[in-house]
């Protein structure tokens, strides 16, 4: 069918077409059906969308992707990608082989499958789950897909963690450490999912994040470390598009979360990671024998990729540090490291750390470093070769000024702090948009509390979303606090 086309202004991530309901009748296709548009020789797959309005009989309506085809095309239907085949298939449980994988990562990257099947691909990974075997290969084919950074150094350290606890800006710290130690860690992290803030958030309160792939490589040069973000650099970036699809339904599949996280690792250069495991009510894993599991699973993947995987397997069921929010989490960072931070913060980032400069054979002490103040001092120059002012201090880090102060309705003790709410509180109050939302803590699994102590505040740049966040602690029981005999019972 002979059309014109005309670029029209509809946001979509993948190559979509628009046909006038007739047009696409006349051709045969149904929504989400692909078609083959021939323009000057080269050959283009749209995938379909229907409308009465938008474009008129005659007209095929491009969106940016497609942006090249103008004027007279000619269209045809086309066959779904190979892709979908293995889709289905790994809807009925049956493992995957390589090639297989190779064309779904390869699907993925280049845009070629719709929404619902990708859709479908996160709910078979989820539903089915992925053998160590799929595993291994869809780790190789994501690294595979996309840009790669050679380092001359035999060692490379980063550290990783799985996530789904509020608070846990070890990374920051961790990376400090072991760049003043004197190795190489050219830390790629991720902007918050679900969480009020990811390491590139709280470090953009500092400092630029995005940078190309030869800043990267000149910043590291220059101070051993960065703390960047992964997204603006094309390193596997088939996990991000993966990532956009499990974000609406939360689901995050155990196979899944490795080929992600090493994929990654492998192409930023990185030969020894330390991955973090939390574990407990509210983390993302919930258990210590799946943990157990999963960083055995690690460990099996790292080494078919060739990297030395050390696992920490630490308790998730509270937050870490003082702060949930980019500044708040910020400022708990740059406490941290000048000596005054949250114990919890500190001693978790020293163990990691430990297990780190162990893993890559070097005999420096974490906690050396860190009173020394070599770490802060490693910290500052990092901050300062990404663009921000070295001497920032915490004091000067405002939160927002609209605050709710939570306390404590009953004497007691506090038996949990729940991740999620915390979280789910602190994104409502605006983070991680706005840097100055959040949570601050006052208080810990296993403190005594009186009536009217200080359970947590929260802090909103807007009166709006205050009220939000007020909302929902309003209707959950984020810190919870039980009389030492229920609290007695609940740890029975």
């Amino acid at each position: 069918m002979k059309l014109v086309a005309r670029e029209i202004d509809l946001g979509s991530r993948s190559p979509t077409v628009l046909l006038n309901t007739a047009d696409a009748t006349e051709l045969g296709v149904h929504q989400l059906d692909r078609v083959q548009i021939e323009h000057d020789g080269r050959l283009s797959i749209g995938i379909v969308e229907f409308t009465e309005e938008l474009v008129d009989p005659g007209t095929l309506g491009v969106t940016r992707r497609l942006g090249h085809l103008v004027g007279s095309v000619d269209v045809i239907p086309a066959p779904q990608p190979t892709a979908v085949h293995y889709i289905k298939k790994k809807l009925d449980d049956v493992e995957l082989e390589k090639h297989e994988l190779q064309r779904i990562v390869l699907d993925i990257k280049q845009d070629r499958l719709s929404d619902v099947e990708l859709g479908a691909y996160v709910t078979a990974t989820y539903t089915n789950g992925l053998s160590l075997a799929e595993t291994m290969h869809l780790a190789e084919c994501m690294a595979d897909v996309g840009d790669a950074i050679q380092w001359d150094d035999a060692v490379v350290a980063d550290k990783h963690s799985i996530g789904g606890v509020a608070g846990n800006r070890v990374t920051p710290i961790v990376v400090s450490i072991v760049a003043a130690a004197g190795l190489k860690i050219p830390k790629t992290s991720s902007r918050a999912v679900t969480s009020p803030a990811g390491t590139a958030d709280t470090m953009e309160v500092l400092c630029d994040v995005a940078f190309s792939l030869e800043e990267i490589k000149q910043i590291v040069t220059e101070t051993n470390g960065c703390l960047v973000w992964g997204g603006s650099v094309n390193l596997s970036p088939v996990d991000d598009k993966i990532i956009r699809a499990e974000t609406p339904l939360s689901i995050d599949p155990p196979g899944q979360i490795i080929a992600s996280v090493l994929s990654k690792k492998k192409s930023a250069g990185s030969t020894h990671i330390v991955v973090d495991i939390p574990y407990g009510e509210g983390a993302k894993v919930e258990s210590l024998a799946a943990a157990r599991e999963l960083a055995q699973d690690f460990k099996r993947v790292g080494d078919h990729l060739g990297m030395t995987i050390e696992c920490t397997i630490t308790r998730g069921s509270q937050p870490i540090g003082r702060g949930v929010g980019p500044i708040l989490e910020a400022r708990d960072v740059l406490d941290t490291l000048a000596g005054d931070g949250p114990e919890e913060l500190r001693l978790k980032s020293l163990r990691l750390a430990d297990i780190l400069l162990e893993s890559c054979g070097c005999e420096s002490e974490a906690a050396e470093i860190l009173d020394s103040g070599r770490a802060l001092a490693k910290f500052r120059e990092i901050v300062a070769a990404q663009g921000g002012n070295p001497d920032v201090t915490a004091d000067d880090l405002v939160p927002g000024r609209h605050e709710l102060l939570v306390a404590a309705d009953r004497d007691g003790v506090v038996t949990h702090v729940d991740n999620r709410l915390v979280s789910d509180v602190a994104r409502r109050a605006g983070a991680p948009k706005d840097k100055g939302a959040g949570i601050t803590l006052h208080c810990r699994v296993g403190d005594e509390i009186h009536t009217d102590d200080p359970l947590f505040t929260v802090h909103a740049e807007s009166k709006d979303k205050l009220a939000d966040a007020e909302r929902l602690v309003g209707q959950s029981e984020t810190v919870r606090v039980r009389s030492r005999d229920e609290a007695l019972v609940e740890r029975v």
